[in-house]
Order: structure tokens, then C-alpha cells, then sequence
């Protein structure tokens, strides 16, 4: 349904690739923007007492590529509906023979190799964000405290690259990436992550590894299929690990996320 009395959420899940419904009696709505269309209608719950949006990446049945997402609308969708704490579920190849299929990672860096995409709200003005650290560290002990709760083992840190897609690195890109000393390959972790910075909202990826990437596996490359089974093989696991994670986000903000934009004159009023 439409509505334009967006209800407030202060919470949001992001889900990637298969990944595409929260809670199955969630209540439907759409949210314009002035970026256009997000990648699909937001639904809106209660869990614990605290409203959550959830909004598919990719859209329902995975039908937006990692290279022509709105990103600028998804974020900007979510914040106007009250959210100020994302949690953003991916999948991603693994760059360390050691973190295999099924592993969670709780990635703490973010290294840029996209090209092409709107990753800026600030098309005028000086408006210089901090983004030496792109994950809020409340969110991510919040993982890492939930992953403990629930008997799932998850990796505290390691750097994501985030490469434009939607085809798969080459082995040279694969071992250029793993000898720079990343963990983490994916396609949709930026610009995400730094347009939920610029707007003060807190960001925290759970990285599910659904392969090792072609420069790891000499004997392997990586396939669609494959990465699609092993994701939805975890699917239900990483859900759970989300829902407790909800519940262990703080009720109020004291993280640096909430206060970035301190001091900067913007250029037009946030939602």
C-alpha cells in the first residue's frame, strides 16, 4: 500500500542476497524520496517492543543488480521513517583460505573499488564527512554479543572490498585484493555505508561468506549458483543472529555515528 503518514521505525535491516523478508506479518508500505524509488516497498514490525523497517537490497525475487541500485533512495527512505541504527546483512567471498563457507565476519574497515555510482547526498557545499571508521562500534559489539547468545561463531573485524560487479573478480584482482591484506570481497557495501554516515544514522554490515574468491580457490571460481545456495543454506541462521542483534541495539545513541554531522552548515534540511 501507499501511505503518506509514513509510521516511525527506529530500527532497519537491510537484507542482501536471499535475504528478502524479515517477519512474514509485517505490515507494507512505500516511501517516496527525492532520489526516486527505493529498491522495493519497506515493511515495518515490532520486535521487542521497538518498531524495525526491513528493506531488500536487491528487491523481492532479486531483481535490482548490485551496480543499479538506489542506494541514496534506500537510505534516504529509511531515515525518513525515524531510522537511526541499520543493520546490513551480505553476502561475500572470502579472501582468507581460513574463513570459509557458512562463516560470519563482522567487518570494522571498507576499501572503494566501485565505480559510476551516487555515493554523496552533498552535491554543494563543503560538506566533508568522517569515514575512518565506517561501522558504528555500538553495532557491531551488538553483533558480536548476539552472535556469542546464540552459539554463532562470528569473525570481530577484517576489511571489506567493495568491487563495482556484477561480474566476479578475476584470480589477478582476487590475489591483488588478498595480498593488500583484506578479508572481504562484495559488490553492494558501498555506497551504503557512507551515505547512512551522511546521515548521522549507524551502520553495521554482517558479512555471510558464501565462497572463497577465484584468487583463493585455484581450483574453483566463483558461481552465481553456488553463491546463492550457500546464502540461503544460512539464511535462517543469519536471521536469528539479526533478530537477537535488534534487540541488543542500544536504546540511545552515545556513538560517534549520531553526532558526525556536528558543526557541518548543511545544505538542505535532513528528513
Amino acid at each position: 500500500m501507499t501511505t503518506t503518514a509514513t509510521p516511525a521505525a527506529e530500527l532497519a535491516v537491510i537484507g542482501g542476497s536471499g535475504f528478502y523478508e524479515l517477519l512474514a506479518d509485517a505490515e507494507r508500505i512505500t516511501v517516496d524520496t527525492p532520489y526516486g524509488e527505493p529498491s522495493d516497498a519497506i515493511t515495518l514490525s515490532e520486535i521487542g517492543g521497538r518498531r524495525v523497517a526491513f528493506l531488500p537490497r536487491h528487491g523481492r525475487g532479486h531483481a535490482v543488480p548490485p551496480h543499479r541500485i538506489n542506494y541514496r533512495a534506500n537510505l534516504w527512505a529509511l531515515r525518513s521513517l525515524g531510522v537511526r541504527q541499520i543493520l546490513a546483512p551480505c553476502a561475500v567471498g572470502s579472501l582468507r583460505p581460513e574463513l570459509g563457507p557458512g562463516t560470519v565476519v563482522v567487518p570494522d574497515q571498507l576499501v572503494d573499488r566501485t565505480s559510476g555510482r551516487a555515493q554523496t547526498y552533498y552535491e554543494r557545499g563543503a560538506v566533508h564527512v568522517s569515514f575512518a571508521d565506517p561501522y558504528c562500534a555500538h553495532g557491531r559489539e551488538a553483533v558480536l554479543e548476539a552472535a556469542a547468545a546464540t552459539g554463532t561463531e562470528a569473525t570481530d573485524g577484517g576489511t571489506m572490498v567493495v568491487i563495482q560487479g556484477p561480474r566476479f573478480s578475476t584470480r589477478a584482482e582476487s590475489q591483488w585484493y588478498a595480498a593488500a591484506g583484506w578479508s572481504l570481497v562484495n559488490m553492494t557495501g558501498h555506497p551504503e555505508a557512507v551515505l547512512a554516515r551522511e546521515l548521522a544514522v549507524c551502520y553495521t554490515a554482517v558479512a555471510l561468506v558464501t565462497d572463497h574468491d577465484a584468487g583463493i580457490d585455484a581450483h574453483q571460481s566463483v558461481s552465481q549458483e553456488e553463491v546463492f545456495k550457500v546464502f540461503a543454506q544460512n539464511t535462517e541462521r543469519l536471521r536469528a543472529l539479526v533478530l537477537e542483534t535488534l534487540d541488543r541495539l542500544p536504546k540511545e545513541r552515545t556513538c560517534g555515528c549520531a553526532v558526525t554531522l556536528a558543526g557541518l552548515e548543511l545544505p538542505f534540511e535532513l528528513p
